[in-house]
């Protein structure tokens, strides 16, 4: 590859199989803007763990069907499924988040069953483990936190990959497990319970002092079941309360832990670049581990010295000659050059910016994925394209 050629060239090289390979490391955490190709890269990453001896479980969001079948399985849930155990010792079990279903196992898990099955009917509740704001995000680390355990209890697994909900910005994925936990655990969601909490004369005196008139601006805002709904729910979990934030905080710190390595993804796009950038800067903000940034369909950089001005200048010439089939490859070149300085363009400003992260490309595949054999191609070029140090 020629040095010119090169899309990150100041980066250093973000040696993935010494990342796979360390007993250390116990979570690996994906993550990136959606459609950067987080939940392949994720898959490709745990697969070529376990034939590298690792114990793996992959816990991917809401992952293409292709992904599934490309694991050999029809479907994937909320439990993990074996995918393959090589002649090794490795594994790779695989699972999908799903969020309704980690958050009723959470409230039956931590609530006497005439209790958890009073929560599990509320409507406020089941609008709430299905569709709330944060809720995936939440449960995603509830499972995550779930795994973990069951791993250190049974050795099960000694890698956890974790493919990060898509959502619209990569932020969402460290801020809403704590939103949801405070929103949860807060004041406000508290005062809604208190008819559900008070009686006799402790709620008379909250009457007094005009919470009454409170509950009904509510209720008209909200709609009197609503209201009622939210109440009850409340009245229900008293004894989960002050759990959420709590798990919500002691993930953070999991996250924080020298076993736990982030791998910011992204492509050589503008957008994309911009959250690896925000990404990469909250990680060193809250002092988690990143490993490095995986730069996905980088395009091919096996090209000729002819820059995409050259091309099109001669394809011109040959034009005027009556040489087509030359002067179409000519554009064909001139297109490809052309994309590949605008991605290195893109990747040397983040690169300056953020010197010391570590890069590996991978080349834009030229078919799906669509079995194991094209996610061992994916790992293979993961492991391949790390960048040696260059430039300043």
């Amino acid at each position: 590859m020629n040095a010119a050629n090169e899309v990150a060239p100041r980066s250093p090289a973000f040696n993935v199989d010494r990342l796979l390979d360390d007993r250390s490391i116990r979570i690996i955490v994906c993550c990136g803007s959606g459609g950067v190709g987080k939940t392949t890269t994720a898959a490709a990453m745990a697969l070529r763990a376990a034939e590298r001896g690792r114990k793996v479980v992959v816990l991917t969001i809401d992952p293409a069907r292709r992904l599934a079948q490309s694991m050999g399985l029809t479907e994937l849930d909320n439990e993990p499924r074996l995918v393959l155990g090589t002649t090794g010792d490795g594994t790779l079990s695989a699972m999908m988040l799903d969020m309704k279903r980690t958050f009723d196992d959470f409230v039956e898990a931590n609530a006497e069953p005439e209790r958890a099955a009073t929560i599990l009917a509320n409507p406020f509740y089941q609008s709430l483990s299905s569709s709330f704001a944060g809720t995936q995000e939440y449960m995603a680390m509830e499972k995550l936190g779930q795994l973990r355990a069951f791993a250190d209890s049974t050795g099960a697994w000694d890698l956890i990959v974790v493919d990060t909900p898509p959502s619209r910005s990569a932020l969402d994925f460290l801020d809403a497990p704590r939103r949801l936990g405070s929103f949860l655990d807060g004041r406000f969601i508290r005062l809604l319970a208190a008819p559900a909490k008070a009686g006799g004369r402790a709620y008379l005196k909250l009457l007094s002092a005009g919470f009454g008139v409170f509950t009904s601006i509510l209720g008209k805002l909200l709609g009197g079941q609503v209201l009622s709904d939210v109440q009850a729910f409340v009245g229900s979990v008293d004894t989960l309360f002050g759990g959420f934030r709590e798990r919500a905080d002691e993930t953070f710190a999991m996250l924080q832990a020298d076993d736990t390595a982030f791998v910011v993804i992204a492509t050589p796009e503008r957008d994309a670049l911009r959250e690896a950038a925000y990404f990469v800067e909250r990680l060193e903000t809250e002092s988690m581990p990143l490993a490095g940034l995986v730069l996905n369909r980088v395009a091919s950089t096996d090209i000729p010295e002819l820059d995409a001005t050259t091309s099109i200048a001669s394809a011109h010439r040959l034009d005027a000659e009556s040489d087509g089939r030359t002067s179409a490859l000519l554009r064909i070149h001139a297109e490809r050059a052309s994309a590949l300085d605008r991605q290195r363009r893109l990747a040397e400003r983040f690169t300056s910016a953020h010197r010391k992260v570590a890069v590996s490309t991978v080349p834009a595949m030229a078919a799906d994925v669509i079995d194991l054999d094209s996610l061992r191609a994916v790992g293979a070029a993961l492991s391949a394209h790390g960048h040696s140090t260059k430039g300043g």
